[in-house]
């Protein structure tokens, strides 16, 4: 320097001036390796993967095992049915076992072919009934105006209150009076009168779409019905599949071998239903958030 005093030392930005920078690098990837294994808010770690995903496995394991003890029954000779230990896997397969329940009588019962029958349409007519039935009703109640709306309203809400043994007997006299006792129709006729329940979820759905759909229709030349039908009905199509799902459900020793096969026999529609709708199914259910 030109004022004789000692230069300034300068910093030495290599890595070989810090022997500690090994150490200090293994400390910065900490967080990193924190992150990986733990996880945070918005990314999942290993650990809470494993853990998450582990615990799925073992549930679904817990609910298959009386799904297999059913077809492994159903698949047993009647002998091995209770046998100790119980065999897990049947020796020989039977598989006239279906064919059993499916055509045999038992116990003064009629084949299950007939249940198979009396349930399919039984089933077909209430899913249709009910969910034509109960959207006509709700698109009244959620776009039409009339004296006295939210007071039927709330009249048809109150009778989700009433217990069916209160209304049990008298319907039991009404089918007698009109000779309808042994027959399907007190099964097949109610549900054309829709379900307050029902009513209810497509009321509050249907409120939920904007009344612009109506207008512009409206105003295009569409009646009230095509308006229903052609509009409102297919935007409802999750929530319909939802309650036609739940209605499916509702629509309501011994050799317990045949009586696993025709169990198989008789929730096979059902499962396939859920497995080619489940989505829909799933979505319905979510819908929470309705427009009061």
């Amino acid at each position: 320097m030109r004022d004789g005093s000692t230069p300034m030392a300068t910093h030495d930005t290599s890595w070989t001036a810090k022997p500690g920078r090994s150490s200090d690098a293994t400390f910065s990837n900490a967080p990193k390796l924190r992150l990986f294994l733990v996880g945070n808010r918005f990314r999942p770690g290993l650990l809470r993967q494993v853990t998450v995903y582990g615990l799925l496995v073992l549930l679904a394991v817990l609910f298959l095992v009386p799904f297999y003890w059913m077809v492994n029954t159903a698949l047993k000779p009647v002998e091995q049915v209770f046998r100790l230990p119980p065999a897990w896997f049947p020796q020989p397969i039977r598989w006239a076992n279906f064919v059993e329940a499916m055509i045999m009588p038992y116990e003064a019962s009629p084949p299950v072919y007939v249940y198979a029958i009396n349930t399919t349409i039984i089933t077909v007519n209430g899913v249709i009934a009910t969910l034509f039935s109960s959207a006509m009703v709700a698109y009244a109640f959620a776009r039409l105006n009339f004296p006295g709306k939210n007071t039927l309203f709330l009249g048809i809400l109150s009778t989700l209150m009433i217990p069916f043994a209160v209304v049990m007997v008298p319907q039991f006299i009404i089918w007698k009076n009109l000779n309808w006792l042994d027959t399907l129709w007190p099964l097949m006729i109610p549900h054309w009168f829709a379900s307050a329940w029902n009513v209810f979820l497509l009321r509050q759905f249907f409120m939920t779409i904007p009344k612009e759909y109506d207008e512009s229709a409206l105003m295009d030349g569409a009646s009230r019905w095509a308006i229903f039908w052609r509009i409102i009905l297919p935007l409802s199509n999750t929530l319909t599949i939802y309650l036609a799902n739940f209605q499916v459900a509702y629509a309501r020793t011994t050799q317990w071998n045949l009586y696993m096969a025709a169990a198989l026999i008789i929730i096979f529609p059902c499962l396939a239903l859920f497995f080619f709708s489940q989505n829909a199914f799933l979505k319905g259910i979510t819908i929470s958030d309705f427009k009061r």
